[in-house]
């Protein structure tokens, strides 16, 4: 099974295999969704209750995706962007606030979604493996669509963007949120199934099989590369 045949849902399932993306660069950007240290921190197992060290163990093959997959796959494509001289934006989760009064709903409410990261404080950075460069673009958020709590929409019309590709954390969260915004503005949206991650492996392929082909067109690294125009 390849990229044109996997994810599908049953609405799409007799649909005919679809053509590859056109992807101009002057129309394409790379969007880098909330790879942040916070979410990359890992306590020390042993100092744990054994309640505690179960649900550590639990998050455990989400940490060795991130680690094994993920981050190495997006920074495979950050290259071959940057080679490109492609657009890279990167979006992130923080407040403006030391209090996070300014802060969504959802992130105020008990649970794994509240979050409490004063954009100055190293939790709330991109992974340094993954860390901007000088002219590239970072929006802050509070809301998991990186268009809903930000200026994003416009800074991508006001460089002529018409195709964004997605990459980062979590599949069924910011990532799902962020990509049916960005089709719902009629942006051509690709998502890099190899360069996300949600809790668990059955949360993040049933999420992709959700949002392929209606709100975005789901595929690996290697397929994307391999119809992107040579550096």
């Amino acid at each position: 099974m390849n990229w044109k045949t996997a994810y599908r849902s049953l609405y799409y399932e007799t649909m005919p295999e679809p053509d590859d993306p056109v992807l101009d660069p002057k129309e394409t950007a790379l969007l880098v969704i909330d790879v942040q240290n916070t979410y990359l921190a890992r306590p020390d197992r042993s100092q744990l209750t054994p309640a505690e060290q179960v649900h550590f163990d639990r998050w455990t093959p989400f940490h060795d995706r991130m680690h094994g997959i993920v981050v190495p796959n997006i920074g495979r494509v950050l290259d071959e962007f940057r080679k490109r001289g492609i657009e890279v934006f990167f979006a992130r989760i923080a407040c403006l606030t030391r209090d996070g009064r300014d802060r969504s709903l959802s992130q105020k409410l008990p649970g794994f979604n509240n979050l409490l990261l004063p954009k100055e404080t190293a939790p709330s950075f991109i992974v340094d493996a993954l860390a901007p460069q000088e002219d590239e673009i970072v929006v802050t958020k509070t809301t998991d669509s990186a268009l809903t709590g930000t200026n994003l929409r416009l800074l991508l019309h006001n460089v002529g963007i018409r195709n964004v590709v997605c990459v980062g954390i979590f599949t069924d969260q910011c990532v799902s949120s962020t990509v049916r915004s960005l089709a719902d503005e009629s942006f051509r949206v690709v998502v890099l199934d190899d360069c996300c991650a949600a809790a668990t492996d059955e949360l993040h392929r049933k999420e992709l099989e959700i949002i392929n082909n209606i709100y975005c067109t789901v595929m690996g690294v290697d397929d994307l590369l391999g119809i992107l125009p040579p550096p």
